[in-house]
């Protein structure tokens, strides 16, 4: 399935039905009066967040969304009936944006989350309304009101425990496949993750959702390389993964850049917690490597794990860290 975390769709509610002009006709009543019924009332446009979707993929190729308009008004006092309401579902972790794409219209963080985007219009009403006792034949009736419409633009965050965040070729893709059963595509050159993976990771009898969020560069926060969408994608996160490539000349630079990006874009992601890993371990010497390993611990005043994902020395370690910023407390007792 391919993956997509923006699109604009337009959308529209059910107009009203038309109110209706019937008179009462049975034998030997002779003034029936009036007895037109109102129109029905138009379908609602409502979303639904639910777990078993992950993209906007399905919104790439059906773009327009209207609903069922409601029945005219029947003789007999009969009211037409209401127009079917159109349930649009999206993954959880949608947002929903005006077309200016600044103005929030609703986040979705919770499965079987619903919300009535836009009402259907309401019925007119017949003749049968208009009587009273100075006008007892009325021929009156109003239309349905109409409907709502608008574009919207709706942007997917992914809700995962762990983000996976680092520079292009930091081998985030290839720790994702090794710790869980995903099978992003994996190269040695950079940019080869386009798009957000997620995967299931087992360990130590829990479970927990990790990101492996497309290659942050320089400008990221503004934009740069798709960036503030990626970036997005660890908003909801509860914990962050931050990989070095051991094999660039300068990690302390590479961190840095890293920092930089989440700091400038905001929304809480630079205070949440994060865990530092030196990749690729496998390729350097022990002198490199620790020479690497203090030289991030001075400019970062934090724990770094030694990692390797092709011969898995570390990932014990990561993974244990990682858990414990995911465990609630009601999980740990």
């Amino acid at each position: 399935m391919k993956f997509l975390d923006e699109a604009k769709i337009f959308i529209k509610s059910g107009d009203g039905g038309a109110g209706c002009v019937a008179f009462r006709r049975e034998k030997f009543i002779e003034f029936g009066g009036p007895d037109g019924g109102n129109g029905g009332k138009g379908g609602d446009i409502i979303f639904e967040a639910v777990s078993n979707l992950n993209t906007l993929i399905d919104f790439r190729y059906h773009q327009h969304f209207k609903a069922e308009k409601g029945e005219p008004g029947k003789g007999a006092n009969r009211t037409g009936h209401s127009g079917e309401t159109m349930l649009i579902k999206v993954p959880v972790g949608t947002q929903i944006f005006a077309e200016d794409k600044e103005t929030l219209l609703a986040d979705f963080t919770e499965d079987g989350e619903r919300l009535v985007l836009l009402k259907g219009g309401d019925g007119g009403f017949g003749n049968e309304h208009f009587k009273s006792s100075t006008n007892r034949a009325p021929r009156k009736a109003t239309p349905g009101w109409p409907g709502e419409e608008m574009w919207v633009w709706l942007r997917l965050k992914l809700i995962a425990d762990v983000g996976v965040v680092g520079l292009p070729n930091a081998g985030k893709s290839t720790f994702l496949s090794v710790v869980s059963r995903a099978k992003p595509k994996i190269a040695d050159y950079p940019f080869t993750t386009l798009v957000p993976n997620l995967g299931v990771v087992y360990f130590h009898g829990k479970e927990f959702v990790m990101a492996d969020v497309p290659g942050l560069i320089e400008g990221a926060h503004e934009g740069v390389g798709l960036g503030t969408r990626f970036l997005g994608h660890v908003e909801r996160c509860k914990v962050i993964l931050h990989l070095i490539d051991g094999t660039l000349e300068n990690v302390v630079e590479a961190n840095q850049v890293i920092r930089r990006e989440l700091d400038l874009y905001g929304h809480g992601i630079s205070q949440k917690p994060e865990i530092l890993a030196l990749n690729k371990c496998d390729a350097l010497t022990e002198d490199v490597i620790q020479e690497k390993l203090n030289a991030l611990k001075k400019a970062t005043r934090k724990p770094v794990i030694m990692l390797s994902s092709i011969s898995h020395h570390g990932i014990p370690q990561v993974l244990a860290a990682l858990l414990e910023h995911i465990q609630s407390p009601e999980d740990e007792a």
